[in-house]
């Protein structure tokens, strides 16, 4: 006969490690959690920084604009009007003043005017709010005017 302390247990032995080799539901709920927690603050402290990287290339590319509108200006003894827009520093005006000696390539590269980082037009004031020859500004990711943060105007009268 069989002596039960001489009986061979090993696959027994092997079915409750089987069992146990795993995560509990509640372990993997646990687990996500903590990521998701991670995960939210990181996302909170991140966020505002990448409304600020759009309001920089907005500030770099009306600097672009504002530029090509003073070498307009230099070229043609004006800025392009408010019809006009900044269209005319890329193609040549069909409304008047049209000018004579517009060059071939305009006065930026490529054939059209950016959109701003939140893909609407900027808007060209002449003269502009405060004045000033000319402005162009963006309303910001609201696309309305004032704001703070990154739903701030950014415009070419606004000093850094």
């Amino acid at each position: 006969m069989n002596n039960p302390s001489t009986v061979n247990r090993e696959p027994l032995n092997r079915e409750l490690r089987a069992r146990r080799a795993g995560f509990t539901l509640v372990e993997i709920l646990v687990v996500i959690a903590i990521i998701s927690l991670l995960a939210g603050v990181v996302l909170l402290n991140i966020a505002p920084q990448i409304g600020m990287g759009s309001q920089a290339a907005a500030k770099a590319q009306i600097q672009v604009l504002s530029s090509a509108a003073t070498t307009y200006r230099m070229a043609h003894g004006r800025y392009p009007t408010q019809q006009q827009g900044l269209e005319a520093l890329v193609q040549k005006p069909s409304q008047e003043p049209i000018p004579e000696n517009y060059p071939d390539g305009g006065y930026l590269s490529g054939r059209v005017v950016p959109p701003d980082p939140w893909k609407r037009p900027y808007v060209y004031l002449i003269p502009g709010r405060s004045g000033e020859n000319f402005e162009i500004l963006s309303y910001g990711a609201d696309g309305e005017p004032g704001g703070s943060g990154a739903d701030a105007d950014v415009s070419s009268s606004i000093p850094d």
